[in-house]
């Protein structure tokens, strides 16, 4: 990598934290542009060169959250649903709260960019995604009838994400672990049980 792309790239990620620590100080919408600039050490201009808006930045910010989470799955959400193991369907939930505390500003600040179409896009797209590699775990083990394999998947997805939003706005007001044995009996039950 040339020293001129280094830069770039530096002055890229630089936009990225900042805005992120101003998203989680004064909240989404308060923050501008100039704000992002200024706290980088730099400008309006400068940010343009990088972002065509706020809503690209979070954007961004939402890659970086999807690298986090998928980096560590090893094995990968298809695998562990496939194999209908409750102890690897526990290992991998007990990964992602693991993550949350890392997760939690940029998720926030996502909630608060919910209304912005790029953000609610690429929000849609990633629990998507990931009810897509569920649903092809299902079908690779050819559990359930095929028309039935999506919605468990959008349904034991869906309760993930409401329990992470609940963490992040309040914490564990029930202990962990008996968060993530109910969850992963409950996952069983939706991916694992054909009964």
């Amino acid at each position: 990598m040339s020293l001129r792309a280094a830069q770039k790239q530096m002055t890229y990620e630089l936009f990225l934290a900042k805005a992120l620590e101003l998203f989680g100080g004064k909240g989404y919408s308060a923050t501008t542009i100039d704000d992002i600039a200024t706290a980088a050490g730099s400008t309006r201009t400068t940010f343009y060169l990088h972002f065509s808006s706020k809503a690209e930045v979070m954007s961004a910010l939402l890659t970086k959250v999807d690298a986090i989470l998928t980096t560590a799955d090893d094995p990968t959400l298809t695998a562990v649903v496939a194999s209908g193991s409750r102890d690897l369907i526990r290992e991998w939930l007990d990964r992602k709260f693991s993550q949350w505390d890392e997760i939690k500003p940029y998720l926030t600040a996502s909630f608060q960019a919910a209304h912005e179409p790029d953000v609610a896009a690429k929000t849609e797209q990633w629990f998507e995604d990931a009810v897509g590699q569920m649903t092809d775990g299902l079908d690779r083990a050819k559990r359930f009838p095929p028309d039935r394999r999506q919605v468990r998947c959008v349904l034991a997805f869906g309760q993930l994400e409401y329990l992470s939003r609940r963490y992040f706005s309040v914490g564990w007001r029930i202990p962990r672990e008996v968060c993530l044995d109910e969850l992963a009996d409950s996952w069983c039950h939706l991916l694992a049980s054909d009964n």
